[in-house]
C-alpha cells in the first residue's frame, strides 16, 4: 500500500530500528531506553552521546549552550565518556544513514532526552524529515513543531497554571517557558519513563533472589539523591532521616539503603556513621552491582527523597507503600509533582511515627508504556509501525 503524504508518496514501512541520543546522565537517558523498551526495539538501538565537560569551573558553565561550553573548555579526548559501543551524536552522519538505509530498513526511530540533545535531534529531524521518527523527551521550551513528538511530565507546563503565574513577577512573564497550552504532538506524563517494566523487574528478582530473598522481611529500601535547585536540603535532612529510621527499625526486618552521585558526602556520613554498624542495615558503598533494580523488585516498602523525580517514578510504578522526605524543601514545578503524586495516593510524607509496612491501595504509574502507546499512534497517522 502507498499513502500520499505532503512532499512526496511514501509506502508504508515498519521501524525495526532505533537511534538514542544521549547526555552522559543516567536519569535523562534511562528515559529514552525505557522507551525503546516499551516499544519493543530493545537490543536494536545505538547510543549516540553528547558529551559536556564536568569538574571544577565547569559546574558554573552548564547553563552555557554545549556548543560554546566545548568551545570554551575543550573535552580531552580520553575523557569523552565514549566507549566502543557509545558512539558521538553527529546529526549530520545520522540523518544520511536514515536516508541511504530507508528503502531496506525502513525509517529510523531518534529519541532523545535532555536539553543539550535537543539541537542534534532537531538537526536529524530537519535533515531527514521523510526518513525519521523524532522523539524528544522532557520540554524542549519553544519550537516543539521541530521534533515529531514531545514526552514531558505535567508539572512543565506549571508555569501556566493561576498558581505558577503567581509565582513569577510580571517583567519575567515572557521569559518563562513553556508560554502555550501543550499541542496536539505534547504526550503529558505524571513522573519521568524509566526502564522498571514488568520483564525487567522480574528479571531482576530473579538475579537477585539469592542475596535478597532470604533476607529478614519486612524489606525497607531507602533511596537518597542531593539537594537540587528547586529541592535544596543540607544535613539536618540526614540528620532527620537518620533519626525517623531509627524509630521505626524495630520495625523493619531489614532496611537497605543506597546514595546517588548527587549526594553529599556530609549527608552519607551521617547515616553511615548511624547505621553503619547494624546488623540489620545494609549501605551500597557503590562498588559492585548496582542493586537499584533488585531493590525495586524486592523491597517491601520505599523511603525516598523529594529531589528526584526519577527515583519517585520507579518506586510509584511498583504498587509498593512509597514514603517521601523532604517535600517541603521543593518549590516551584517540583512542588507541583509532590502534589500529584500525593493527590493520586502514590505517596506519603515520612514521618517516622507510622506502620512502614500498611500497605495502601493506589494506581501504579504507567508513563513508560502509555508514552509508548502514544509513539505507536502518531506513527500509525505516517502509514508507519513499529
Amino acid at each position: 500500500m502507498a499513502e500520499m503524504f505532503q512532499g512526496g508518496v511514501h509506502r508504508a514501512s515498519r521501524i525495526r530500528r532505533a537511534v538514542v541520543i544521549g547526555n552522559g546522565f543516567a536519569g535523562a537517558e534511562n528515559q529514552s531506553i525505557g522507551l525503546v523498551r516499551a516499544l519493543g526495539l530493545w537490543g536494536r538501538q545505538s547510543l549516540h552521546r553528547l558529551t559536556r565537560p564536568r569538574g571544577g569551573i565547569n559546574e558554573w558553565l552548564h547553563w552555557l549552550p554545549l556548543s560554546l561550553h566545548r568551545k570554551f573548555m575543550p573535552l580531552p579526548a580520553e575523557r569523552t565518556g565514549l566507549s566502543s559501543d557509545v558512539l558521538e551524536a553527529d546529526a549530520k552522519q545520522i540523518a544520511e544513514m536514515a536516508r541511504q538505509t530507508f528503502d531496506i530498513d525502513g525509517p529510523l526511530l531518534v529519541v532523545a532526552s535532555g536539553r543539550d540533545t535537543i539541537p542534534v535531534s532537531s538537526a536529524i529531524k530537519h535533515l531527514a524529515p521523510e526518513n525519521v521518527f523524532v522523539v524528544q523527551i522532557q520540554h524542549p521550551r519553544s519550537h516543539l513543531n521541530r521534533f515529531d513528538l514531545v514526552i514531558t511530565p505535567r508539572h512543565d507546563y506549571y508555569p501556566l497554571t493561576p498558581e505558577g503565574q503567581g509565582q513569577i513577577p510580571w517583567f519575567l512573564q515572557r521569559w518563562i517557558t513553556p508560554r502555550e497550552p501543550p499541542g496536539s504532538n505534547v504526550v503529558l506524563t505524571v513522573g519521568a519513563l524509566h526502564q522498571a517494566d514488568f520483564t525487567a523487574l522480574r528479571n531482576a528478582a530473579s538475579s537477585w533472589h539469592a542475596e535478597l530473598a532470604p533476607l529478614p522481611r519486612p524489606l525497607l529500601v531507602v533511596n537518597i539523591g542531593g539537594p537540587a535547585r528547586n529541592c535544596s536540603y543540607g544535613v539536618d535532612l540526614g540528620k532527620r532521616l537518620a533519626a525517623m529510621l531509627q524509630n521505626v527499625l524495630w520495625s523493619c526486618g531489614c532496611v537497605r539503603i543506597s546514595f546517588s552521585r548527587r549526594t553529599p558526602e556530609k549527608l552519607s556520613r551521617i547515616l553511615m556513621k548511624e547505621f553503619g554498624t547494624n546488623p540489620k542495615v545494609y549501605i551500597w558503598d557503590g562498588k559492585g552491582r548496582n542493586p537499584h533494580m533488585g531493590h525495586l523488585a524486592c523491597a517491601d516498602a520505599f523511603v525516598i527523597t523529594a529531589d528526584s523525580v526519577s527515583m519517585l517514578s520507579e518506586a510509584c510504578s511498583t504498587g509498593k507503600p512509597v514514603y517521601v522526605i523532604g517535600a517541603e524543601h521543593c518549590t516551584w514545578k517540583f512542588a507541583d509533582f509532590q502534589n500529584s503524586l500525593q493527590e493520586r495516593g502514590a505517596v506519603r510524607p515520612f514521618t517516622g511515627k507510622k506502620d512502614m509496612f500498611k500497605s495502601w491501595s493506589y494506581t501504579p504509574l504507567n508513563d513508560t508504556a502509555e508514552a509508548a502507546s502514544r509513539v505507536k499512534m502518531a506513527l500509525a497517522e505516517r502509514g508507519w509501525s513499529i
